[in-house]
């Protein structure tokens, strides 16, 4: 009977030994099968300021304070062009004349039919003042008894007939004057000037071409296109969701396409009083925003797209992390001491493109993933923290 027990303890502790090895040859297995940490790029969650901003819907435009596309009141061929296209221009300066060889012929006769009622104004009046006396002398003559009483009447008769000469003679010289007026208000209309100071623009015609206005409800190119550059701002629509939060005067940055890199201080000056319907495109609001110093550098031109930044609220000192690592339903990917990533909620505060406030959720110096667009990069995955970018990291501070 003993024989049997001992063979039944040996077979025990073989199996045990195999068992073992099988355990050991499966923990080495699962070892060097075992997935690798993913690589991931980390960055600390620290305090700086966080601004809510609003921007365009679609691009804006760069126009100038004062534009006017100039046309003569009158129509007429083009006898004299002053100017050129970009030239620089002084208000009030002759931009171009139509033909006026009529109208500076009636100035000249009308001068001349002035000088002639002048010189009979003089004539007249004065023939009338030697009547008056006359007159008088008649009428001291007959208090004497030396002349008839119808002799002072004619006298006194003629001193108003006289007189009456004189005061027609004046009154043409009024006439004339008038005449004058007339011939130069016409020659006027037939004179471009310049309205205020500026940069010529464009010109519509050439010497010798025909200038007209346009007729009512068909518009025709200006004659002159007249820019004054001197004051320039940034007409942008902006979302009718967002105007709510716009304000006149609060502070801008504008950036425009053909200049990388720079962003211009500017305010808002205008918010358009009414909401602009286009047919296929969302409602928007018309905002103007000036630049609060012109650039000396650049050259801006009047047509430049931009858009613009407009900060209607700013926390400072406050913690934050950049917008692109937040995730849908305010979630990040927090790094934890063993290297396995925790799914944690935040609630956020003020936010735009660059940066969020974390208002709970997160501490001062928490890790959090910025590289969410790499494959496996989700909570419970076990990750190996790599230097980020020096772009990533220069954005965080």
């Amino acid at each position: 009977m003993a024989l049997p027990q001992h063979g039944k303890r040996g077979f025990s502790l073989r199996h045990f030994a195999v068992i073992a090895v099988l355990i050991l040859l499966a923990l080495a297995a699962w070892y060097f099968t075992r997935p690798k940490p993913l690589p991931v790029t980390l960055l600390k969650v620290e305090r700086g300021p966080v601004e809510a901003t609003v921007s365009n819907t679609r691009a804006g435009t760069i126009k100038a304070c004062r534009r006017a596309k100039l046309a003569p009141p009158a129509g007429g061929q083009i006898s004299q062009l002053r100017v050129q296209k970009g030239q620089r221009v002084a208000a009030g300066q002759v931009l171009l004349e139509l033909w006026n060889n009529d109208l500076v012929a009636q100035e000249r006769l009308a001068q001349e039919q002035l000088k002639t009622s002048t010189a009979r104004e003089r004539e007249a009046c004065t023939v009338a003042e030697t009547a008056q006396r006359d007159a008088a002398r008649a009428q001291q003559l007959r208090e004497k008894g030396f002349i008839s009483v119808e002799a002072v009447e004619r006298a006194v008769s003629n001193a108003k007939a006289r007189q009456a000469s004189c005061d027609t003679a004046r009154s043409e010289i009024e006439q004339s004057r008038t005449r004058i007026s007339v011939s130069r208000a016409g020659l006027e209309r037939l004179v471009l000037r310049a309205p205020f100071d500026g940069i010529v623009a464009d010109i519509s015609g050439e010497l010798g071409e025909y200038a007209t206005p346009s007729p009512p409800g068909i518009p025709t190119p200006p004659a002159i296109d007249l820019i004054d550059d001197r004051c320039l701002f940034v007409s942008a629509p902006i979302d009718e969701v967002d105007s709510a939060h716009i304000k006149i005067g609060q502070v801008s940055r504008i950036t425009l396409d053909a200049i990388k890199g720079r962003q211009f201080a500017g305010k808002v000056k205008r918010i358009a009083p009414y909401v602009l319907e286009l047919e296929k495109q969302a409602r928007t609001v018309e905002v103007e925003v000036e630049f609060i110093e012109l650039p000396k550098a650049e050259n801006l031109l009047v047509g430049y797209s931009a858009d613009v930044e407009i900060v209607h609220d700013a926390h400072e000192n406050v913690l934050r992390i950049p917008t692109q690592t937040l995730l849908e339903g305010k979630r990040v990917l927090l790094y934890k001491a063993d290297g396995v990533l925790e799914d944690r909620r935040v609630t956020t505060g003020l936010s735009n493109w660059e940066y969020t406030e974390i208002v709970s959720g997160l501490n001062e110096g928490d890790q959090i993933v910025s590289s969410l667009d790499r494959a496996g990069v989700k909570a419970g995955a076990r990750v190996n923290p790599e230097t980020a970018p020096p772009e990533t990291a220069s954005s965080a501070k």
